[in-house]
């Protein structure tokens, strides 16, 4: 849930092009890559879902951005990843994967149901371990992971 300092930038960037230009649209996550072209992609997310139209706009709207990086906007998807509390309460109930910064009883890895979510942390119940709270400073990585249902109403 930390973002570098060159994440950060984009962010505030983008985030100031949002709300001036699409106030219903949410900035969910920015993913940086080097190399001889830097590129930035972002996750972008809004009530009325996010169509190829709505990308292309917010990526027109950012001609400043495209003068420093390869520019890519797209939806969260279905595994769409959590980096804001707000992102946590709205799942709660829903299986997630969590990676921390060092492990939590043994493990940096977790993947399990999202039992509660509050401005400081989380509570899951990973699967095969007992419950347990984990600070957003301490998470880094989230992801929602989507529960398949096949006809028989199995989940997959």
């Amino acid at each position: 849930m930390r973002r570098t300092a060159e994440q950060e930038k984009v962010a505030i960037q983008v985030e100031a092009v949002l709300g001036e230009q699409f106030p219903d649209v949410e900035l969910v996550d920015v993913a940086l890559r080097g190399g001889r072209q830097p590129a930035v992609t972002l996750f972008i997310d809004r009530p009325a879902a996010v169509d190829l139209e709505l990308c292309a706009a917010v990526s027109g709207a950012l001609d400043e951005l495209r003068t420093v990086y390869a520019l890519e906007v797209s939806s969260p998807g279905l595994d769409r990843p959590l980096t804001r509390a707000a992102h946590f309460e709205r799942a709660v109930g829903g299986v997630i994967a969590v990676r921390t910064e060092a492990p939590v009883a043994g493990r940096s890895n977790f993947r399990g149901l999202l039992v509660g979510a509050s401005d400081d942390g989380i509570q899951i119940a990973p699967e095969g371990a007992e419950p347990l709270s984990l600070a957003y400073q301490d998470i880094a990585r989230a992801n929602v992971v989507h529960q398949f249902t096949t006809p028989g109403g199995r989940h997959e």
